[in-house]
């Protein structure tokens, strides 16, 4: 019949009416439709294995409709069975798959699957009904077409078909883009991060696409809002162990950070490499990888292809920062990190300030308002999507919920009133007053009083007939001789174990037998009791409540049946309901952190220890030190010898009147490298050299370089003076050093000259103006070093530490403050500061060639030879600073210099004193007495 019907074009000859025998009885199509869409098979309809899709027996035709009709209308509900049997076969696969699947994987898995059973449970009603009408209701295919619209394609006519993407198409599209065809065919490994990241991201894409939904697209927002919502819980409990116990349980290895377990908290690069944003290895594949290895093709259900778009789209972001960070929680990914972070901080160093706030909360797991960051996740979406409130506006500032004492509640309400009343009911379930048993409303121990609890309440009476202790008049049957008289071939006759004649046990031990039953009877008391059947009975609703478990089981309930006020977009659902309690406990746990350092940690005592020492702020500590130091450069002997210079250092603390700054007086330290400097920064920075090629490189300047001071910064201190920022301290201090060293080879210079004051001549007195252009730009420097590195700069950080909010902050302010002060004292690895430093430097060289010229000239200067090289070295000197002090206020004059950093104005106005160098108009002054002038 089908081959004669289909020989001709235009769908066949419509006019032919086949055998009556051949007609199919369409009671028997609608039930074996109803079937198909449950995923059964049947004689009518039968599933294909090897083409994965449903087909349906040829042949089929009503008399009321014309094949052509027939086949359309079948068309729609074998796609649909078709749908709905390949998630089926996703779902199993993901159960079956090796080993446990990852949480939200499998949270993903049970979700769908909950709203498979939903969409399937629909055909089985429909089916209950055809079969118990008993022919009374005829329901045709066309009236089933009708009443299943909802999760079938629906057509408007016969001539065009439109597909409305809602039920199990949508739920197909969903199931295929989240977990991809390829993932279930060739079960690839594929870390728990990655899947998390595909499943959660497309799920969010996919939410906000049908949130501005119009009338009768609910369904498809509220099937996504509760796969999205269930696949999410998992992951909040993971950030709720950690956001507020500081515990990453994360067994599975699928959040969006890592824990470097090689690195202990007592550490000092805890904080900086201990938890780590998580990236994609570069020997692992991701989602895009293994989607490029397969051609484009259909899907299996016929039809084009539906999810590779959006796998493009989250895989595109995840190869662009390579991070497996969700889109909705990246912008407080850093902050979530040091909260938990700072938690483990808080606990594992004691309080020993009463100044600081108080920990207790933080110590015993503090929670926001009693509930756990899942549980008030689903309270606020409740809120949210059913009635449209805000639930952060009800959360007063002790974080406790103020909500007016109406009778009409709303369901969240309600629902948080009842969370809340079962969190503080610890008692027992059965409590005995008066001899008597009361039941509470939950039992942990046995859950059957729980769901029987409203029977037992109305049936007193039948209490006693229920109590085990009732029952418990005979001991245990011990039928040990009867065994044996069975299984052994002997005649002893065994013991009596009828206890109708008579009790065969003494007075003590049925004493010790009933007081056994009555402790058996109140550790699980009505242990006969059967709860009633009852359908769609949630387990939340039977076991006792447990945290994470039972409000998050009525929550997703809940949004199955919910008729939603509006549907908010998902950036709108996770900012209301997530982020906005996430930054709560970031701030609060940056507010403890904060005062512990500055209270319990003296953050503030410890820097300014580091101030005292690097920027040479006591200068008495030091002094002994440095002027040994100095001499022995003068006498040009080597700085080799560790031992002999701590010990100088130690002698010289001791000896100071800031001896009490440091805790103990070998926790700073000298050492001696062997090549100068202290990184690759000054390898990439611009050679600086002294002028003078023939100077003696063990007393020159750079020599400074090489020295090296350690402080033992007390921990946890250590993670905001870290190595990288003891490093930034030591090249401050070499420069500081250089400053001291020609101030005071210049101080003793001009000691030599005032003695040598009575034979003035014109050559003197060309020495002393040189002598003082070089003290007046060395103070000026040293000057403006000290006024803007040891005090302004020192403002600024006591300052921005006050401002800080979180560890984090803090961390930054002194990184800030160490760059600000690199910069004012040219160390920095940059170009226009490498060309700057490299004159100043000169510039002090300079002033240690003049120092030797006047040693020379003390000691032996009455030779002429000697006076001679002198002069020629003292010209070479004035020219180079002529020439070091043009550059200098040729460049730090730029106004877009001086504009970019104000401090160099600065600089400018102490060096060029009076405009002794350069007028206001910028043009360089003559000066008087110099070589230039002279000529």
């Amino acid at each position: 019949m089908h081959t004669i019907h289909s020989s001709f074009t235009g769908g066949g000859i419509h006019f032919a009416t086949p055998i009556s025998s051949l007609r199919t009885n369409e009671l028997d199509l609608v039930r074996g439709v109803l079937q198909m869409l449950q995923g059964l098979s049947s004689s009518l309809f039968n599933w294909d294995e090897k083409r994965h899709c449903f087909h349906f027996k040829r042949g089929i035709y009503l008399t009321h409709l014309s094949q052509t009709s027939l086949y359309r209308i079948l068309d729609q509900f074998l796609y649909a069975a078709t749908c709905l049997q390949l998630v089926d076969i996703a779902v199993t696969k993901i159960e079956k798959s090796k080993g446990s699947p990852p949480p939200t994987l499998r949270a993903f898995s049970c979700s769908v699957s909950t709203w498979l059973r939903r969409i399937r449970d629909v055909a089985l009603k429909e089916e209950v009904k055809v079969n118990s009408s008993n022919g009374c209701i005829a329901l045709s295919i066309l009236g089933l077409s009708s009443s299943l619209s909802r999760f079938v394609c629906s057509s408007l006519d016969f001539g065009a078909r439109v597909c409305v993407c809602s039920g199990a198409e949508y739920l197909f599209q969903i199931v295929d883009g989240a977990i991809p065809q390829f993932y279930l065919e060739i079960d690839p490994y594929l870390p728990a991060a990655e899947i998390a990241f595909q499943i959660l991201n497309h799920l969010y894409l996919k939410l906000n696409e049908v949130c501005l939904v119009q009338g009768g697209e609910e369904d498809a927002y509220r099937m996504l809002l509760y796969i999205f919502v269930g696949s999410l819980l998992p992951y909040i409990e993971t950030l709720d162990s950690w956001l507020f116990q500081g515990t990453l349980d994360d067994p599975f290895e699928e959040m969006f950070f890592v824990a470097n377990k090689k690195i202990a908290i007592e550490e000092a690069e805890f904080w900086d490499k201990s938890y780590q944003l998580r990236s994609t290895k570069p020997e692992k594949l991701i989602l895009a990888d293994f989607l490029s290895d397969f051609p484009e093709k259909k899907d299996k259900t016929g039809r084009a292809p539906i999810s590779s778009s959006n796998v493009a789209v989250a895989n595109e972001e995840t190869k662009k920062d390579s991070q497996l960070c969700p889109f909705f929680i990246k912008d407080v990914a850093k902050a979530i990190i040091s909260a938990g972070k700072s938690l483990q901080l808080i606990r594992h160093a004691p309080t020993t300030s009463l100044l600081s706030v108080s920990t207790d909360n933080v110590e015993d797991g503090y929670n926001i308002a009693g509930l756990t960051l899942s549980e008030i996740f689903c309270v606020s979406l409740t809120a949210l999507v059913g009635y449209g409130d805000h639930v952060s506006e009800y959360l007063s500032q002790d974080d406790s919920f103020s909500i007016a004492n109406v009778e009409s509640k709303n369901f969240w309400q309600k629902l948080l009133d009842d969370t809340l009343a079962q969190k503080g009911n610890t008692g027992s379930v059965l409590s005995s007053q008066n001899g008597a048993l009361n039941p509470q409303k939950y039992c942990p121990e046995n859950p059957a009083i729980t769901v029987c609890c409203g029977i037992l309440e109305e049936n007193r009476d039948a209490w006693s007939s229920l109590n085990i202790s009732q029952a418990f008049n005979l001991p245990p049957l011990n039928d040990e001789w009867l065994r044996q008289a069975i299984f052994r071939d002997n005649s002893g006759h065994g013991l009596n174990t009828d206890y109708t004649s008579g009790f065969q046990f003494g007075e003590l031990e049925c004493l010790r037998f009933l007081e056994d039953a009555k402790i058996l009877e109140a550790v699980l008391p009505f242990p006969t009791l059967l709860p009633c059947l009852q359908e769609d009975l949630q387990m939340s609703e039977v076991l006792p409540f447990q945290n994470n478990c039972t409000l998050p089981s009525k929550t997703l309930r809940w949004i199955q049946n919910v008729d939603p006020k509006s549907t908010p977009p998902p950036a709108a659902i996770i900012q209301e309901c997530l982020i906005f309690y996430i930054k709560k406990q970031a701030d609060y746990i940056g507010r403890i952190m904060l005062s512990k350092l500055l209270h319990d940690w003296k953050l503030m005592d410890e820097l300014g220890v580091l101030r005292a020492i690097y920027l040479l702020g006591s200068g008495d500590m030091l002094q002994h030190f440095l002027s040994v130091i100095y001499n022995k450069l003068d006498k040009g002997e080597s700085l080799d010898d560790d031992f002999e210079l701590n010990t100088l250092l130690q002698e010289s603390i001791r000896n100071s009147a800031d001896n009490v700054l440091l805790s103990a007086p070998d926790s700073l330290v000298v050492s001696v490298s062997r090549s100068p400097g202290f990184g690759e920064d000054e390898q990439n920075s611009p050679s600086i050299s002294t002028p003078r090629k023939g100077r003696n490189q063990s007393s020159g300047m750079d020599v400074l370089d090489s020295l090296k001071f350690t402080y033992k910064v007390s921990w946890p201190l250590e993670v905001i003076a870290n190595a990288e920022a003891m490093r930034k301290y030591n090249q401050v201090m070499s420069c500081l050093l250089k400053i001291k060293r020609a101030k005071f080879v210049l101080d003793k210079a001009r000691r030599w000259m005032w003695k040598d004051k009575g034979t003035a001549t014109i050559k003197r007195k060309r020495y002393w103006l040189l002598e003082q252009k070089l003290l007046h730009f060395v103070d000026a420097f040293h000057n403006y070093v000290m006024d803007r590195v040891y005090h302004n700069a020192w403002r600024e950080l006591c300052e921005g530490v006050a401002a800080a909010g979180t560890l984090d902050e803090a961390i930054e302010v002194h990184e800030a403050y160490l760059l600000s002060i690199q910069r004012q004292c040219f160390v920095v690895p940059d170009k226009l500061w490498g060309l700057i430093a490299s004159r100043i430097n000169s510039i002090l060289g300079l002033a240690l060639d003049f120092y030797s010229i006047q040693q020379t000239l003390s000691s032996g200067g009455a030779i002429s030879t000697v006076k001679a090289r002198c002069e020629k070295e003292v010209e070479r000197i004035e020219k180079q600073f002529d020439d070091c002090m043009a550059f200098l206020l040729r460049i730090l004059s730029v106004k877009l210099n001086v504009g970019q950093f104000p401090h160099l104005a600065a600089l400018v106005t102490r060096i060029n004193y009076n405009c002794f160098y350069m007028s206001d108009a910028g043009i360089l002054m003559p000066v008087p007495g110099s070589a230039t002038s002279r000529k």
